[in-house]
C-alpha cells in the first residue's frame, strides 16, 4: 500500500482503515490531506480484498475538525473557488464508492469534517462527539457540499438551523435527528464500527452495491424514474452468480459464500 503523510492505512478482514492523523491541527483538512484522501479511497475501490472503508480521525478529541483555516485564509476569490470544487469531487467520489463507507466520528466534526463525514455512507459516533457548520462565524458558507448533503440527511429546517446559527449539535442530538446511526462509549466506537461493517461485508457485495446505486441516484430522480432504476437493478442481479449462491444458501439454510460475480 501507498505511503502518505497525513493518513494512517489499516487493512484487515476486508476493511480498510483510513485514519486523518494531523492531530497538532485536530485533522485539519487541507489540500495535501484532500489529495491522499481521494488516492486511498480509489485503492480501496480498486481493491479486491476490501470490501468497505471505516474511516476516522486521530487521537481522542477530533475526527476531522474542519478545513485548514490558515490555508484558506490567504486564498484569492477564483482559488478558494476552485479549492471548493475539489474538495466537492473528492467528496463525490467517495459517496460513489461503490462500497459502503462508515464514518466513526471520533470527536470534533466541524465545518469540512462533517462534509466529508456527510459524504460517507453513514455515520456513527462517541459520546464526546461534537457535530456542526460553524463557516458562518467566519463570514463564509460551507463549501465542500454541507449546504446540500446535511439537508438530506437530517431535512431542511434542522439543517438551516445548523448551518444559519452556527451552533454545532453532541452526539445524542445527531442521533435523534438521524445525522449518526449509533452512538458510542469512546472505547466502544472502533470495535463497533468494525462490527457494523463486518454485518455488511457478509451480504452480496453486487447487490449492496447496487442498492447503494438506487438509494443515492434515486435521490436526484423523480419517483417513477427511480423506481425504474431501481427494478431495472434487481433484474441485473438475477443474472450474477451472487443471487444464484444467495438463493441456493437460503433454502440450504447455509451462510452464503458470495464471490461478487
Amino acid at each position: 500500500m501507498a505511503e502518505y503523510e497525513n493518513l494512517q492505512i489499516e487493512r484487515s478482514d476486508g476493511i480498510e482503515t483510513i485514519t486523518v492523523a494531523r492531530p497538532q491541527v485536530l485533522n485539519a483538512l487541507n489540500v495535501a490531506t484532500l489529495g491522499e484522501l481521494d488516492q486511498a479511497m480509489a485503492t480501496a475501490r480498486d481493491a479486491d480484498d476490501v470490501g468497505g472503508v471505516l474511516l476516522t480521525g486521530a487521537g481522542e478529541k477530533s475526527f476531522v475538525a474542519g478545513a485548514d483555516i490558515n490555508e484558506l485564509a490567504s486564498l484569492a476569490p477564483l482559488e478558494a473557488k476552485r479549492i471548493a470544487r475539489y474538495g466537492q469531487e473528492v467528496f463525490i467520489r467517495i459517496e460513489r464508492l461503490g462500497k459502503p463507507v462508515l464514518a466513526a466520528i471520533n470527536g470534533f466534526a466541524l465545518g469540512g469534517g462533517l462534509e466529508l463525514a456527510c459524504s460517507c455512507t453513514f455515520r456513527v459516533a462517541s459520546t464526546n462527539a461534537l457535530m456542526g457548520l460553524p463557516e458562518v462565524k467566519l463570514g463564509i458558507i460551507p463549501g465542500y457540499g454541507g449546504t446540500q448533503r446535511l439537508p438530506r440527511w437530517v431535512g431542511m429546517g434542522r439543517a438551516m438551523e445548523m448551518i444559519l446559527t452556527a451552533e454545532p449539535i453532541d452526539a445524542a442530538e445527531a442521533l435523534r435527528v438521524g445525522l449518526v446511526n449509533h452512538v458510542y462509549e469512546p472505547a466502544e466506537l472502533i470495535p463497533a464500527a468494525r462490527k457494523l461493517l463486518g454485518k455488511i461485508l457478509q451480504r452480496g457485495p453486487l447487490a449492496v452495491r447496487m442498492a447503494m446505486e438506487a438509494a443515492y441516484r434515486g435521490q436526484d430522480m423523480s419517483v417513477d424514474d427511480g423506481l425504474n432504476l431501481e427494478c431495472n437493478l434487481f433484474g441485473l442481479l438475477t443474472t450474477t452468480e451472487d443471487m444464484k449462491e444467495g438463493m441456493a444458501a437460503f433454502l440450504e439454510k447455509r451462510r452464503a459464500g458470495f464471490k461478487g460475480r
